[in-house]
């Protein structure tokens, strides 16, 4: 099957690299695969390069594991992917696209496309209706028209978003066996994208809040954003700016997490939370905020680790619990360990979208006859 995903996005977030992971699986199950935007580093992973399109012109040569192929094309504006997928829509199966803007970006495309129209499947990554601000019902109207099929990445944005849904739980790979917490640092770990939403503030009040600096703990901070800054300041003005490191964007998440003693998630509208995820698969015992896709994922593991959401000092209580107690921590990792290793594989989620595209692909063909 020839495949085209669609993003539009500056930085390697959640939403991208929920692309270039599935687009790297889809390659090796032998599919050609082609990326179009996304940030140049990442979206097409080292160990997985080729060309799914003569003229590709981006992540270049040669064929992948299963014969598949994967590359990747730069398209940093809408205007950029709509150029892009109006030159490659007609040669592909499938136009996978993320987002709103993508979605704008094919409706665009396929105005104009003469002759053969693809499947377009949409990914739905937030648990919220397209559309907001002054122009918001027309961008979702544009958006709407060229979509044929959605998929969600979880019950939860299933329920909020408009128009029908195919649940398909974002999947990790199952990465090798870490140590238990006698064999980890002291050390707190915040993965996110540093803006309003996600809040982080919570996150470094809980710490404080905590009194795990007092016990020899370090807070880690790892991601970029408008909110850095004051972030900062807030670290500072909590007395925390000794044991808080602000590390930005990184590519070793996955060594930290092998290393790190527990993972905060305070995001109280995490469509399922990957952050979360990756911890799960990394033997990391979580305290998340008990809403969106986080119950989802860490529901029954352990009552330590969903804690009220925006409850800064509930988030507090809970982490220094799990933190004082070693044994707790290694039973709530190995419990989020085999949920992930059961239900939340990327061979589960790669099969799941290829259903939806088989099954899509075979109605239309159907209704062409």
């Amino acid at each position: 099957m020839r495949i085209l995903h669609a993003v539009v996005a500056e930085q390697l977030a959640g939403v991208e690299r929920y692309v270039a992971r599935l687009a790297a699986a889809q390659a090796r199950a032998g599919h050609h695969v082609l990326v179009a935007g996304g940030p140049a580093a990442g979206m097409v992973p080292e160990p997985v390069r080729g060309t799914a399109f003569a003229d590709a012109g981006g992540a270049a040569s040669g064929p992948v594991g299963g014969a598949g192929t994967l590359a990747h094309v730069p398209a940093a504006t809408t205007r950029a992917l709509a150029t892009e997928l109006r030159r490659r829509a007609g040669q592909v199966d499938v136009l996978h696209v993320h987002m709103t803007a993508a979605e704008v970006a094919a409706a665009l495309a396929l105005t104009a496309l003469p002759g053969h129209r693809p499947l377009v499947v949409s990914t739905r990554h937030f648990a919220r209706r397209r559309g907001h601000g002054a122009t918001g019902l027309v961008t979702a109207a544009v958006a709407r028209r060229a979509v044929d099929v959605q998929i969600a990445i979880s019950d939860h944005v299933a329920a909020a978003v408009d128009g029908a849904c195919t649940v398909v739980r974002t999947g990790i790979e199952d990465r090798p066996d870490a140590p238990g917490a006698d064999g980890r640092h002291r050390t707190v770990l915040l993965v996110q994208r540093l803006q309003p939403e996600k809040r982080g503030d919570v996150a470094v009040e809980a710490f404080a809040r905590s009194g795990l600096a007092q016990a020899g703990w370090r807070l880690d901070v790892v991601g970029d954003g408008a909110e850095r800054a004051a972030l900062e300041e807030l670290s500072t003005a909590l007395g925390l700016g000794a044991v808080t490191r602000f590390l930005g964007t990184r590519d070793d998440v996955a060594a930290r997490m092998r290393t790190a003693g527990v993972l905060l998630a305070p995001c109280p509208v995490e469509g399922l939370g990957l952050s979360v995820l990756e911890a799960m698969a990394s033997g990391l015992p979580v305290v998340a905020a008990a809403a969106g896709g986080h119950l989802e994922l860490l529901d029954g593991v352990d009552d330590l680790c969903l804690a009220p959401p925006l409850d800064a000092g509930a988030t507090a209580r809970a982490l220094a619990a799990l933190a004082a107690d070693p044994l707790r921590r290694d039973g709530a990792a190995s419990r989020a360990l085999a949920r992930q290793r059961e239900r939340l594989t990327l061979r589960a989620q790669v099969d799941g979208v290829l259903a939806v595209y088989d099954t899509a692909l075979h109605d239309a063909r159907a209704v062409a006859a």
